[in-house]
Parts: C-alpha cells; sequence; structure tokens
C-alpha cells in the first residue's frame, strides 16, 4: 500500500546554490577511515587472487554511494579495472538491471572481452548484452552467475578488478539470485564485489544477512557521523579549517542534521550561500532536504500526511497516542502507516515517555520535522494544533510533568498566545528545578517572544523577563538577552541600551512595568554586564535600579540590587572594593532571607565564601556550605552546583585531588552552565600548570578560551588568558607569555585583579626561572603594589614565593612567617613548599639545623606533587642550607640541575651547576646544545657555553654582569670572550657586537 523507499539523494551529488569559498571539486571523505582500511584491504587481496565481497548498508544519506565512490578511486589508482551498476525502480523492470549496465560500462572502456573468450558462456554475455534478456527465455541464474564470475577473472587477470553495485533494495530477484552464486564462488577470483543496499527489510537485506551469516561477505554498516566528525565536514564543504567553522553553523549542523552527511552538506550550503541566515529565526530548511521529506510523505498516503503534519506540531518528538486521539484512530488502524514511516527512514521509534506507557516516536532527523511543518498553511496548522492540544489536555489533565511544554507549543501553533506564554512559563520553571537551564532557557525564549501588549499582565511579563535574564545568566548564552528597537524610555540615560544587546532597550521599552521590577530587570543587566567584562554598562544599569526603587522601596527586590552592586564594586579599582563588596554582599544575604529569595541568598553567600577565602577560609567555608544545604533545602540545583564547586575548589587547594572538581565541572557542563564550567576548569587548568602537565592545561584554556570568546564571556574570557600566560611562564617561555599577556590586555577593564595576578603568576615567575631574580623581585613588587592599589581576590604569591625570597634576601622574618599562617591561603598545599623552606631558613639562621631540615623535609614533600616548583625552591634555599648547615643542599641542587636540563631551562641549570662548583661538589658537565648555535657561529667552531657569552656580548652586557648572570667567573669570561674575537676575527667587542647583533638576537 506505502512506498516504502524514496531514498534520500545519494550524499556524493552537488548541492544546489554556488557560495565563494565552497567546495566545487571532490568531497574529502569524512568518519569513513575504518570503512577504507577493510575495502583497501580487500582490494589488495583481489589483486593477489584472493577475491571477496563487501556489503555496505545504512540508511539514505548517509554515505553509502560516497563510500563506492572513494572505492572506485582507490582501485582505479592502484591501477586495477572498476565497473559499476545500480538497481533502478523507475519504470518498468529490467533484468539484471545493475549486472548489465556494469557490463556495459566496460564494454566502453574497452575491458570487456569479446564472447569467444569465455568459451560456451560467450553466448549468455551475448543475450545479457543484447536485448533478449527475459528470463523465461535466457539462462538459468546460475549459468548468468558463472559468466559474470569467469568475466571478472578475466578481465581482473593481471591487475585485479572491482565490481560496485548500488541500490540493491531495488535489485530484482534475478539479479540478487546471480549475487548470491557470485558471493559463494568469488574467492579464488581476482576481483572483489562491493554491494550497496539499504537497511530496509527485503529480498536484499536478507541477502546481506546470509551472506554475513554464512562469511561469504563483510559487512559494513555505515552510522551517523558524530560532532566532530560534523565538523571535519563541514569545514570540508566550505574549504576551510575546522577550528574555523561558525559555532552557530556547526550548532545547526549538528542539531539539524542527526550526524547525516546528506543532510549536512544540504544545510551547510543552504546556510553558506545565504549571508546572514546563521542568526535565530533564520530559514532553516535547506530546499534539497525539504523536497525528499516532502517526496517521502507524500508516498505514505493521505493518512500519513496528516498523522506527520500533527506530528510535527510537537518538534522532532512526538506522543503516539495523543495523535491517535487527536486523529480519531487506533493504534491498529495507524501501524501500517508508521511501519512504512519508520521504512523510509522519516520517523523512528524512541523509547518510552515520561511516563510508563508512553509510546514516543521522533523524527529521523530534526529538519525532517521542521519542513513539514513549513508545508502547512496557517489555517491548516491551526486546525491541526487545536485537535492535538483537546487530545494531549484530555490524556493527561492538569499537564503534569514534562506535559507542559508541548502543550505551550500546540497553543502557539493555533494562536492562543497568552495561554503559551503561560505554559511556556510554567514549563521552563519545572526545567529549571530539574536543572535543565539550555532547556528553560529555550522555552522562556519562546514565551518572550510570543509577548505583545494585551496578551500578557504587567506582573506575568516581569516575571517572564526576571526568568529570562536570570537563564542567560548561569548559562551564558548572551546572545539570548530581549533586546527591543526603542530607547530606553522613562528611565533616564542610565539604562539606555543599544551598545552591544545587553537588554537595556528591552527594559526601557518596558516602562508600563511596575517601576520595582524594572529596578529587578536593571540589576539582572548589571550581572549580565559584568559577565560580558563591560564595568561601566554594569554601572549604568545599576544606577537606574537603584534610581528606580527611590521612593518605591521594595523588600522583594533590593535585596537583587545589592547583589548586582557587590559585583559591580569588584569592578572598581579602589583599594576598599573587596570590603564594600562583601558589606553589599552580607546585606543581600539578610534582605533576600527577610523576603524569601533563597535563590538570591544563595548566590550572595557564594560570592561572601569567595572575598573571605583568602583570609578567613573556615568563614568561607560556612559560607559555601550554607548555600549548598539552602540550594538542597529548595532543591535549586543551579545554587547547589555553584556551591559544590565553590567547595571543592578549597578542598583541592589542601588535597590537591582534583577529582570532586572535575567533577561538578562536568555537572556544570551537563546543565548547561557554561560559565560555571569555565570557572571549574580555570581551577584545573592552574592544578595542571602546578603539575606541569602542561599539554593538558593548554586543552582546557583554550577550548575554554575558544567558547568564552564565542559567547562575548570578557570576564571569564580574561582569567582564560591570564592562566595562558602563566602556562607558558611556568615553562620559562618569555615571548609566548607576553604574547599572551598582550592578548589579556584588551579585557583588563573586565578583570582589574588580573594585573597583580599577571605580575606575581607570570612574569615573575618566569624571570626566577631564567635567573633573573632582581627582575623577579620588581615585578613581585609591582604586584603587591597593584594589590595595594586594587585588592584581589586571588593568590598571586604573597603567601608563599614572595615570603620565601623575602626571608632570603633578610626582608622579611618571623612577623611575616606569621601573618602568612594566620591567612588562609598560606595553609594550601602549594604555599606550603614556600612557607615552609622559608621556616626552615630562619630556623638555619637561629642555629637550628635540625629543626631546619625537619621542616624542610615536611615542606619538599608538599612539593612532591610540583616537579618545577620543587626544584625551584631547592635551588633557592640551597645556598642558605649549605652556609647554615642543614638540609642535603648539594643533593638538592644536582637534583634541581637534572631536572632544569631535562626542561631546556638552561639558566636555571647553570645557576645550580655554579652553586655546586662553589660548594666543592663535582659537577656534571652538559655538552650538549651546539644545535642552538647559528650556523653561521657554528661554522667558525662557536661552542654552546661561548655562544651564550656572545648573545650577551651583542648586547653589550659587561664581563662582570656576564659572570654573574651565568655564574661563572669573570676569567672565565674573559677567555670566552677572547676565544669569540679570535674565531670570528672581530678585533674588539664592539665590533662582534655590532656584526653579530642579529646573528645573536
Amino acid at each position: 500500500m506505502f512506498e516504502s523507499w524514496p531514498a534520500l539523494p545519494h550524499d556524493d551529488r552537488g548541492a544546489a546554490g554556488p557560495h565563494e569559498g565552497l567546495r566545487t571539486g571532490p568531497a574529502q571523505l569524512i568518519g569513513r577511515a575504518a570503512e577504507m582500511g577493510r575495502i583497501t584491504a580487500a582490494l589488495t587481496a583481489a589483486r593477489a587472487g584472493r577475491g571477496g565481497a563487501l556489503f555496505v548498508t545504512g540508511e539514505p544519506g548517509v554515505g553509502k554511494t560516497r563510500l563506492a565512490a572513494e572505492a572506485l578511486a582507490a582501485a582505479a589508482a592502484a591501477g586495477m579495472a572498476t565497473a559499476r551498476g545500480r538497481a533502478s525502480a523507475v519504470g518498468s523492470p529490467v533484468p539484471y538491471r545493475p549486472l548489465v549496465e556494469a557490463l556495459f560500462l566496460l564494454a566502453r572502456t574497452g575491458l570487456l572481452p569479446g564472447p569467444d573468450a569465455l568459451g560456451h558462456h560467450g553466448p549468455v554475455l551475448a543475450r545479457l548484452l543484447g536485448d533478449d534478456r527475459d528470463p523465461a527465455t535466457a539462462a538459468s541464474h546460475v549459468m548468468v552467475g558463472e559468466t559474470v564470475l569467469r568475466l571478472l577473472g578475466a578481465v581482473g587477470e593481471s591487475r585485479g578488478c572491482l565490481l560496485v553495485l548500488d541500490d540493491l533494495h531495488d535489485a530484482d530477484a534475478g539479479t540478487l539470485a546471480v549475487l548470491e552464486y557470485l558471493l559463494d564462488n568469488i574467492g579464488q577470483q581476482p576481483a572483489a564485489l562491493l554491494l550497496i543496499a539499504g537497511r530496509a527489510c527485503g529480498a536484499a537485506a536478507e541477502l546481506a544477512a546470509r551472506a554475513r551469516q554464512r562469511g561469504a561477505a563483510t559487512a559494513l554498516d555505515l552510522g551517523p557521523l558524530d560532532h566532530p566528525e560534523v565538523r571535519l565536514l563541514v569545514a570540508a564543504e566550505l574549504g576551510i579549517a575546522p577550528g574555523e567553522v561558525c559555532p552557530e553553523l556547526l550548532r545547526r549542523a549538528v542539531a539539524g542534521s542527526a550526524g547525516i552527511p546528506f543532510v549536512v552538506k544540504e544545510l551547510v550550503h543552504d546556510l553558506a550561500g545565504h549571508a546572514g541566515r546563521h542568526g535565530p529565526g533564520a530559514p532553516p530548511v535547506p530546499a534539497g532536504v525539504a523536497d525528499t521529506v516532502r517526496r517521502q510523505a507524500a508516498g505514505l498516503g493521505p493518512l500519513g500526511a496528516e498523522l506527520l503534519g500533527m506530528a510535527a506540531l510537537f518538534g522532532r518528538r512526538f506522543p503516539l497516542p495523543v495523535l491517535e486521539r487527536a486523529l480519531g484512530r487506533d493504534h491498529g488502524e495507524l501501524s501500517a502507516v508508521l511501519r512504512a514511516a519508520v521504512a523510509s527512514y522519516l520517523i523512528t521509534p524512541d523509547g518510552p515517555g515520561t511516563r510508563p506507557g508512553t509510546q514516543w516516536y521522533a523524527f529521523r532527523y530534526r529538519l525532517a520535522a521542521e519542513a513539514l511543518l513549513d508545508d502547512l498553511g496557517p489555517g491548516e496548522r491551526a486546525g491541526y494544533a487545536r485537535r492535538a492540544v483537546r487530545a494531549l489536555t484530555a490524556l493527561h489533565p492538569g499537564l503534569p510533568g514534562a506535559w507542559c511544554a508541548p502543550a505551550a507549543r500546540l497553543y502557539e501553533h493555533a494562536g492562543d498566545a497568552r495561554e503559551a506564554v503561560r505554559l511556556y512559563g510554567e514549563a521552563a520553571r519545572r526545567e529549571m528545578n530539574e536543572g535543565a537551564v539550555e532547556r528553560a532557557l529555550e522555552l522562556l525564549t519562546r514565551a518572550h517572544r510570543l509577548v505583545e501588549p494585551g496578551t500578557t499582565s504587567p506582573e506575568a511579563h516581569a516575571t517572564l523577563l526576571e526568568r529570562l535574564l536570570d537563564a542567560v545568566a548561569c548559562s551564558g548564552r548572551l546572545d539570548r538577552v530581549p533586546a527591543h528597537p526603542g530607547p530606553d524610555e522613562g528611565d533616564g540615560d542610565g539604562g539606555g541600551g543599544g551598545d552591544g544587546g545587553d537588554g537595556g532597550d528591552e527594559c526601557g521599552a518596558a516602562h508600563h512595568l511596575p517601576a520595582r521590577r524594572r529596578a529587578g530587570l536593571h540589576a539582572r543587566l548589571s550581572e549580565i554586564a559584568t559577565l560580558r567584562g563591560r564595568p561601566a554598562r554594569a554601572r549604568a544599569h545599576l544606577d537606574t535600579a537603584r534610581r528606580l526603587l527611590d521612593g518605591h522601596p521594595s523588600e522583594a527586590h533590593t535585596p537583587v540590587v545589592d547583589l548586582a552592586a557587590a559585583h559591580v564594586e569588584l569592578s572598581r579599582v579602589a583599594p576598599d572594593r573587596l570590603a564594600t563588596a562583601a558589606a553589599l554582599a552580607r546585606r543581600a544575604v539578610d534582605g533576600a532571607q527577610r523576603a524569601r529569595l533563597p535563590d538570591v541568598a544563595g548566590r550572595a553567600l557564594l560570592l561572601l565564601g569567595r572575598l573571605e577565602r583568602e583570609q578567613d577560609e573556615p568563614a568561607a567555608v560556612a559560607h559555601f556550605s550554607r548555600a549548598r544545604a539552602i540550594a538542597l533545602a529548595r532543591h535549586l540545583p543551579v545554587l547547589r552546583v555553584r556551591a559544590e564547586v565553590e567547595l571543592a575548589t578549597v578542598a583541592a587547594s589542601h588535597d590537591d585531588r582534583p577529582t570532586r572538581v572535575e567533577r561538578a565541572r562536568r555537572e556544570a557542563l551537563r546543565m548547561g552552565l557554561l560559565p560555571l564550567a569555565h570557572e571549574a576548569g580555570l581551577v584545573l587548568a592552574l592544578d595542571r600548570i602546578r603539575r606541569c602537565a602542561f599539554e593538558e592545561a593548554r586543552d582546557l584554556i583554550h577550548d575554554a578560551a575558544a567558547d568564552a570568546a564565542r559567547l562575548g564571556l570578557g570576564r571569564p574570557l580574561a582569567a582564560l588568558r591570564l592562566a595562558e600566560a602563566v602556562r607558558c611562564a611556568h615553562q620559562g617561555r618569555r615571548p609566548e607569555m607576553r604574547e599572551a599577556l598582550e592578548r589579556l590586555t584588551p579585557l583588563l577593564d573586565a578583570e582589574p585583579t588580573a594585573r597583580a595576578l599577571s605580575y606575581g603568576l607570570a612574569r615573575a615567575f618566569c624571570s626566577l626561572l631564567e635567573e633573573r631574580h632582581d627582575e623577579a623581585r620588581q615585578e613581585f613588587a609591582q604586584a603587591l603594589a597593584h594589590d595595594a592599589e586594587n585588592p584581589a581576590a586571588g593568590d598571586f604569591g604573597r603567601h608563599g614565593v614572595i615570603l620565601l625570597l623575602g626571608v632570603l634576601d633578610g626582608r622579611m622574618g618571623r612577623r611575616h612567617l606569621a601573618a602568612a599562617a594566620r591567612a588562609s591561603a598560606g595553609g594550601t598545599r602549594w604555599n606550603h613548599q614556600f612557607a615552609g623552606l622559608a621556616h626552615a631558613v630562619l630556623l638555619g639562621r637561629e642555629g637550628r639545623p635540625e629543626e631546619a631540615t625537619a621542616v624542610a623535609g615536611k615542606a619538599l614533600e608538599a612539593a612532591e606533587l610540583y616537579p618545577m616548583a620543587r626544584r625551584l625552591c631547592l635551588r633557592l634555599v640551597a645556598r642558605a642550607a649549605y652556609e647554615d648547615g642543614w638540609g642535603e643542599p648539594v643533593d638538592w641542587l644536582r637534583e634541581a640541575e637534572e631536572y632544569f636540563h631535562g626542561a631546556g631551562l638552561r639558566a636555571a641549570a647553570g645557576a645550580c651547576r655554579a652553586l655546586l662548583r662553589g660548594m666543592g661538589a663535582s659537577v656534571r658537565q652538559r655538552r650538549t646544545g651546539t644545535e642552538q648555535v647559528p650556523p653561521a657561529l657554528r661554522r667558525y667552531g662557536i661552542t654552546a657555553r661561548e655562544f651564550e657569552v656572545a648573545r650577551l656580548v651583542a648586547v653589550r652586557t659587561s664581563n662582570k654582569d656576564i659572570a654573574a648572570r651565568l655564574h661563572i667567573s669573570l676569567r672565565t669570561v674573559e677567555k670566552h670572550v677572547a676565544n669569540l674575537l679570535r674565531k670570528t676575527g672581530h678585533p674588539n667587542r664592539t665590533a662582534f657586537a655590532d656584526s653579530a647583533h642579529d646573528l645573536t638576537s
């Protein structure tokens, strides 16, 4: 009754619509490396006289024909004979059609042997190529099979042969009978068979199953492409690098295609061929896909078209019982339609729904549902929607659980905007309670687009906007901030929009809302502007919110404004900003508790904990724990995960087990909390840097930074770019560090504390590894100066490495050590290695060597997790330990020298060797490094050590400073300089510097 296979167009055919940059030549094969490996092995075996067969199956558009084309190209490149034929359901049946087409192709290329060459099988070949192929008069299928087998042997005798037969689901019974004979006998022939068929039930599928069971053929079942493979396909179609793919286009390609290559290509060509169609609301269905879906649906008959048209109203997934009731048909009447729709790969069973016994189906890919929906006229769509919503509410009174969202969608299609907005809002509330932030944001966005004057009350409109902005802030999807073309009328000049879509226009146009509600909206927009990295914009929204509350005090909205003010305060450059922000956060906590606003109270507690963590960790943990308790008691999953990230971060700073942070990050990603996930990822990246897992840190930082840049999250992006600078600094890579800091510079307004952190965590650390200790001290001093001007909530070394250097220099003592111990940041495992060794140095100076050795041992135990920092500590304290007689300075220096040499930190390794010589210890000679000498100097016989001296001479460094920099004697420097002048033929060092500057820089 129903046509079960109008297949998707083959995915190796060109898409409609030219576009500059789109691929015009042969497409790159994506995601089929394993399959091509099997095919290549079969071709190799065929050339060696060991024939074989492969059965390629898969749904329409998945790339079967494309894989066959690649196989034919590979065979031709190997010098094999190739032939191809395909079955067809168009027109009258033609016996043996794919075989005959392949034979004609061989004849056209001059590869077909004459009938005489096949002996008594020649007449069979002649009959196949003539007009008389009537099975009633033709030879038996076995004779035809043997004829084709001998022909393949003759064609591939000296070089092998590949025969490709496509679309075998449309093949006649005779062709399949011949193929069965070939499958059983191909093994001794120099030929390979590549047989292609769909997955639909039928004779071809049964043949493939039998061949696989008895080992006569290898099965290659092609599945959809995964996310990375879709990215590669999009990039290949556009002719660009994968990293350059537009994220929105990739998102549409992944979500709309279900990984089907044909759909991906059609979508890419359609979107890329029409400028400006990447944004929200762009026409999503390419003409090629829409035509294919339309033909498939038409093949299901009137009832099938009605069923699928109504199903499309629900989106990709739809509940069958609701459709049965709406259509007035029972399951038995619809079962034939469903089987045909499944066989055509339009829909697929989707398992149980939200309640036991609910039967759900889904369109194979989202664009199929959208194409069917687009084909419905306005009246037809509204009529279907009214019937469907009546059925849904009858089957599920009160719309419990997840039924609220599909009901809202149906009301929208039916034209009842007021009820759709109400139900979308309720559905979003339920999704937020389950932690499905991205889904809630989508529902709220739909609701907001339906709001028009007269359809929603001012209070309901304000509530919708508040929920939407809250979802935007926690998801980081700043592109979803509502905008309105009008000016910010009614709110003065403080809340005007128009500089990047932060929603100021929307709030201005919502002047019909009560002033207290507009104040709450501007407070939320202030936090979003802070997240975006626009402190001036955040302050403008905050000023507007405060002015709106003047004369309109509101217990329910003042805490929201106070919390926004605390966040804004952190973007201000002022010595008292942390104290002011903490006071505002405490006021927000108290006000939120009085107004019974648990989410606001919890978020204020988290901010308060972050502000107090460095100085009073127990108090911070109490705040975090209290926020988590609120989240658990009030069922607030977003707040719970936020609190878990903070608590996990504190725990990891002591036990250095980041597993809990990783778990919290994964949950944040699952819930769609992207800013929070990036925050946790930053903690993990810094941990990886300290552990010297630099490649892992790079991947974390680069992936998160790309995502933050795409979303416009200026503040998280600033922190991630700082982390990249730290990563480079901890490897002694100054040029890369400088480049990272240059990328950070435009974002310093978004994160003012980054100035202090960039000096303490990056610049100074790099200087220490380069043995530029004076510069490191100046950079640490600069970090402290920035912190005094604008206190940082994070640790930049004040209670660790700065303390150790101060003690070694004699500038700090017991008082400073005690202050560091009182600060919670001084108790982290990272800082314990530095602070512990600072204590050991003081004990050694006090004539207590045994105690110093014991304290140093504990500090170095803490340092075991940090390979580079441990060796840096050993190098820094070795001289003091040697002079005051504690610890094992010689062994420490040898350990540090070995590490620094292996890490390519030559200056630090040289300093260790110099110290060892000064202690009278033997020093391992390092003769490597000549590869660092430029060829122009290497020709003169310049050694690696002489090149180190040459680089400093070239910038006119004095012999004394060279000796200090390289930790060698002045006499040794003079010797190296003399050798340089003699070998290069220069009369003096000035002449050498003039000519060698470019070579040594």
